[in-house]
């Protein structure tokens, strides 16, 4: 028995009244018609263009609602690339790499009878992944325990044990010491940032320390690093005296810590010929570690005295350390978070550009020509330990929501280029901010990671302003600027620009007017990921990666649409 067709009353349910209800918001008015709950074949059949009917009615109206909900607000940027100002020193991308957790064992030094594949005990996978972002400097041994190593345990052929009280109690083999750094630093291409004890060390232990590695004349320290199997004296570019004095160093008023810098530049010399005149080794001072009055305190302290200082002690850079906490300890998650917790820390991390002004401003009092440069030589996201591990190895994930922190820091520290010429992401490898993470013979880079490498063409380059308005991203009782830019004159001619969608929710058209080149062409990449908290795994590495993003050039003018949560670099030929 062939059922009879249903009315037009029969077929319009609840279903139909809802989607008719919607498409009379988006302005769309098409027949509906659907099929009776339970249709015999032949009723499917008569029906058959009744189901064409609804089919074309969806595909009509779900796109038209989707781009309703998703339509790109339009942001205009306005670039000169004549306008070029400070220079954008490549060591605003430098590294740290603390004994801390697995930072260096099993992050870099796995051992020459390892069978994760090395080159003299250092791992080659992590080493190709570094060259890759081509690290300027790494800070090394730390951070906290600097002031507790003393290096005479991490050199010849027996090493002497140790602890490391600082990060877990857990023993120290010192197995990686001077020269397996030297080495890394060797592999990477990268120059040597070398922080001295000054907590529980004396002046004459650096200065020895210095010797060895720098001196080419035969002194007994210098045949020792010889014996040791580096004849040739290493560079050392940059000295940190101290870490942290003001706490884990030592706990000093900035007066008792001034007198201990005045002893450290004196004494602790660089012998290295290579490095007497324009390579000199930069000296860099402890300075300040927040905002509050203590510390623009300190930084008073050592700049007024830096501005009387004599031709028998000199420094080149003070150091800032500045965390993205919000509240101590650390107990936001590096994974599983949602929206409002992505807009609380980027809340938060955009401090930085505060605490920069506040610190340039006093050393602007003793400094107007701006010859000691800013230093913050520790910087990133802290979370709290992932669930397992150890408490004291400071072992988060890395998520989107990191990249576009790094690049908003990023972003901060260039358009201070003239101050700030030096900085380093905390840290390298497996703890807190970090590039890579490992476990045994596995790697993957993390999304910070490929910030850093988007960034590359930004080192050395020239800074170029950048004007526009940056909207607003709301979210609960939290208003961020919607759009971070900043655009620069490469090495290679290449105007570069990168701009920042924070908004993890709607893209953004984006229309910039550049002058001062005859833009013809420009190509980029932009990083982005479903989800504000989406991580690269071991098992699936690629799912925060760049790809190519289209860009569109007519009359000086480009066009691009930038996804939600993303970062984009363009490349711009003339």
């Amino acid at each position: 028995m062939v059922a009879a067709r249903p009315s037009k009353a029969e077929v319009f349910g609840k279903c139909g009244k809802r989607l008719r209800d919607r498409t009379a918001e988006s302005g769309i008015f098409l027949p509906l018609t659907r099929l009776p709950e339970r249709p015999t074949r032949i009723a499917v059949r008569r029906d058959f263009s009744a189901i064409f009917r609804l089919i074309l009615a969806l595909t009509m109206i779900f796109p038209a609602l989707a781009t309703s909900a998703m339509a790109a607000d339009k942001v205009e940027l306005s670039v000169d690339a004549s306008k070029t100002g400070a220079k954008i020193d490549r060591n605003l991308f430098g590294q740290f790499a603390e004994h801390l957790g697995h930072g260096i064992y099993d992050g870099i030094w796995v051992g020459p009878d390892s069978p994760i594949p090395n080159t003299r005990g250092i791992r080659n996978d992590v080493v190709a992944a570094l060259r890759e972002i081509k690290v300027p400097d790494v800070r090394w041994p730390g951070g906290c325990f600097a002031d507790e190593y003393h290096w005479r345990n991490g050199i010849g052929s027996s090493r002497a044990v140790t602890l490391n009280p600082n990060w877990g109690g857990v023993i120290e083999p010192n197995t990686f010491g001077t020269n397996e750094f030297m080495d890394f630093l060797d592999q990477i291409g990268a120059q040597a940032y070398i922080s001295v004890n000054v907590g529980s060390g004396i002046p004459r232990e650096a200065a020895e320390w210095l010797e060895y590695m720098t001196a080419a004349q035969p002194t007994t320290l210098a045949t020792k690093r010889a014996a040791d199997g580096h004849p040739a004296p290493y560079q050392v570019r940059f000295l940190g005296i101290g870490n942290e004095s003001w706490d884990c160093g030592g706990n000093m008023t900035p007066d008792y810590y001034l007198s201990q810098l005045k002893i450290y530049s004196r004494f602790v010399r660089n012998y290295n010929p290579a490095q007497q005149d324009k390579k000199q080794m930069l000296k860099i001072a402890v300075g300040p570690g927040g905002g509050e009055p203590r510390w623009t305190e300190w930084t008073e302290a050592i700049m007024k005295a830096y501005q009387h200082h004599t031709w028998s002690w000199d420094m080149n850079g003070l150091s800032m350390h500045s965390y993205t906490v919000v509240k101590w300890p650390p107990s936001y998650t590096s994974e599983g978070f949602g929206e409002t917790e992505y807009a609380q820390i980027l809340k938060s991390t955009l401090d930085m550009n505060d605490l920069i002004n506040k610190h340039s401003a006093v050393m602007d009092k003793y400094d107007p020509e701006k010859n000691v440069a800013l230093v913050i030589d520790e910087w990133g996201a802290w979370y709290a330990p992932l669930p397992g591990s150890h408490p004291g190895f400071l072992l988060q994930q890395n998520s989107l929501r990191d990249a576009v922190l790094a690049a908003l820091n990023l972003n901060i520290f260039v358009r201070h280029a003239d101050r700030v010429r030096m900085a380093n992401i905390a840290q390298m490898i497996n703890v807190l901010q970090s590039m890579i993470l490992t476990d045994k013979e596995k790697m993957v880079r993390t999304p910070t990671y490929y910030v850093y490498k988007m960034y590359v063409p930004f080192q050395d380059a020239s800074f170029v302003p950048v004007s526009f308005d940056a909207g607003a991203y709301t979210h609960g009782d939290i208003t961020l600027a919607r759009v971070d830019a900043i655009a620069a004159k490469g090495k290679d001619g290449k105007l570069w620009l990168e701009i920042t969608n924070i908004d993890p929710n709607q893209p953004v058209e984006i229309e910039a007017s550049v002058a001062g080149i005859a833009a013809k062409s420009a190509t980029g990449e932009t990083l982005t990921a479903p989800r504000v908290d989406s991580i690269n795994t071991f098992d699936a590495p690629n799912s925060v990666v760049p790809e190519p993003i289209a860009v569109k050039v007519q009359g000086g003018k480009l066009s691009l649409k930038l996804e939600p949560k993303s970062i984009t670099v363009i490349s711009v030929e003339q």
